[in-house]
């Protein structure tokens, strides 16, 4: 049983295919193996639908290894059959837990986990699996969402979420008629709060039941993969949900966080202990699962700052258990899957997370939140004092080749009081439509690949609601459908061009050629590949000017491709 020598060891990425509920013929018969990891429990029994839920010496499932593995395999087991494990601890305390690699679980707020049979889904995507590739030169435009709130409820009065089957058509027309190259979706394995926005899991091995069951969600990566759109999963490595019948102290013991002053984070939640080798082939395996098994093309990390820094705080030092963690799941992915992008949100300063062997973390991309805060500040100053503050805008470029950055204005710049991008702004009605447009046309010109939260495109001016639609009907109304053609354009042309998105993180590739004028507030760069020069030219103040002589690298006719007044 090598497999789970591995999981134990802390190097498994496959234990998916082994814990669990597997639907298999075992001895001529068909049915379903069970087996979960329990290692200090005393006794374990699997009780469910399959059995009437009855407790006795046949619902007892045999310990198959020293380690703590537990199996039993259930003639004639079908699809949709809930169950759980009934667990005597080490502390001598019974516990029913759900299955913590099962697939499917009952819709909250059931608790048990359900069967459900995840082979046989035939996918039709194999020109996109074969083209898909972790080159940086690529146009990288991802549009992160929400599932439950993007088209909202459903609308038959039964108030429930619209399945991921659901979703799918209008989402890939949209998609593809806004011209993003990927899709992010917000955590999606199993939460049992909707206030969480799936940030709290108790299923890392399940689709959330909100939206349908696995093969549903197989089916929206399909048709997205099949209109050239690639698919990223937000996943939370950090914390897990303190639910009674998820991971926290599973059999009675800290099988998953740690038994110290560290075991509750700031959120309420259990933190994982990521220095557990067990625990690193769990959440190792749950990633590969959804890669393998869902094709997704790529995983980005929450919290990262959480895992290098105890609590997210500096001057507690390095976590170094968790540091190994991440490089270890980042090697192993990128070994098996070397066309998955593997994306850091880290807030910290924390050196080359994007980096190598020598001491890097080995993702491929990481959020720069520090654009993003500085750039948000400036936007919404007052013109009159933005040249106090001209060199919040020229610094992210004194740091940019440190890292692979990506440049996000993401859901977590949109809740909580801070207001929407739009109302961000600074002045008035148009002052702020056109500060959004200039924004925008400022994010893709910088150099790092783009990320928008859903609504973004819509100039909204509600914060996000996860129990709310998108206000859809903003559209309606020229100043805002303005903003969402703008983004269409921008990405057209991003995708279209190679100065916008080749090379990019090649230092030559970026020239300023007016930085310092801060009394007028107007930046000029260009970026250069191969045959292709574009200008950039921002006047951050409504100042008009007949003309401006800003000196060009080469004489000719420029020809204008955007102009966010027009």
């Amino acid at each position: 049983m090598s497999w789970f020598d591995d999981y134990l060891l802390g190097n498994c990425i496959d234990a998916y295919k082994y814990l669990g509920c597997h639907f298999e013929t075992k001895d001529g018969k068909n049915g379903a193996t069970f087996r979960v990891y329990a290692p200090t429990a005393k006794e374990v029994h699997l009780i469910g639908d399959f059995n009437s839920w009855d407790l006795n010496e046949g619902s007892k499932m045999q310990k198959v290894h020293d380690g703590g593995l537990y199996e039993m395999f259930v003639e004639n087991c079908t699809n949709y059959q809930s169950y759980k494990y009934h667990i005597l601890g080490c502390d001598n305390v019974w516990r029913d837990k759900a299955d913590p690699c099962g697939n499917l679980f009952e819709y909250r707020p059931g608790s048990c986990t359900r069967t459900f049979d995840l082979r046989n889904f035939v996918y039709h995507d194999e020109k996109h699996m074969k083209s898909r590739d972790r080159n940086f030169d690529k146009p990288v435009s991802i549009y992160e969402m929400h599932l439950g709130s993007w088209l909202g409820k459903a609308t038959d009065g039964s108030n429930r979420f619209l399945s991921c089957e659901e979703i799918a058509p209008a989402l890939v027309n949209y998609i593809k008629e806004n011209g993003f190259t990927h899709v992010e979706i917000m955590p999606i394995t199993q939460y049992p709060f909707d206030g969480s926005w799936g940030y709290q899991v108790v299923g890392y091995y399940a689709v959330d039941s909100r939206y349908g069951n696995p093969f549903q969600f197989m089916h929206l990566v399909d048709v997205l993969h099949q209109n050239g759109i690639g698919v990223i999963l937000d996943f939370v490595p950090v914390h897990f949900a303190v639910d009674s019948y998820g991971l926290e102290r599973f059999d009675g013991s800290c099988v998953y966080e740690y038994n110290n002053d560290n075991e509750y984070s700031q959120w309420g939640t259990k933190n994982f202990d990521l220095g557990k080798d067990p625990v690193r082939s769990f959440l190792m395996s749950s990633v590969n699962f959804f890669i393998e098994m869902f094709h997704v093309d790529g995983i980005r990390m929450d919290a990262v700052s959480n895992i290098i820094y105890y609590g997210g705080d500096t001057p507690r030092g390095v976590n170094q258990g968790a540091v190994d963690f991440i490089k270890r799941l980042n090697y192993l992915i990128h070994e098996r899957h070397d066309d998955v992008m593997m994306i850091a949100e880290d807030s910290s300063a924390y050196g080359q997370v994007t980096k190598g062997f020598a001491g890097g973390l080995l993702f491929d991309y990481k959020w720069d939140l520090g654009w993003m805060n500085d750039t948000l500040k400036y936007y919404a100053k007052d013109p009159i004092y933005r040249k106090y503050m001209h060199n919040q805008l020229t610094f992210s470029m004194a740091y940019f080749y440190s890292e692979n950055f990506l440049l996000p204005l993401s859901h977590d710049e949109v809740v909580y009081g801070k207001g929407t991008i739009l109302n961000k702004m600074w002045g008035n009605y148009d002052d702020k439509f056109a500060g959004v447009r200039n924004l925008y046309a400022y994010q893709f010109a910088h150099p790092g690949k783009k990320l928008n939260f859903m609504g973004n495109e819509l100039a909204s001016w509600d914060e996000w609601n996860e129990n709310k639609s998108l206000p859809w009907e903003l559209k309606s109304f020229p100043k805002h459908d303005s903003v969402s053609r703008l983004i269409r354009d921008l990405n057209l042309v991003y995708r279209s061009y190679k100065a916008m998105h080749k090379e990019e993180y090649n230092p030559e590739h970026f020239q300023w050629i007016m930085a310092d004028n801060s009394d007028q507030s107007v930046y000029v760069f260009k970026r250069e590949v191969e045959d292709e020069c574009m200008i950039f030219i921002f006047n951050m103040t409504p100042n008009f000017y007949s003309s401006y002589d800003i000196g060009v690298p080469y004489l000719g006719e420029y020809e204008e491709i955007i102009n966010t007044d027009k």
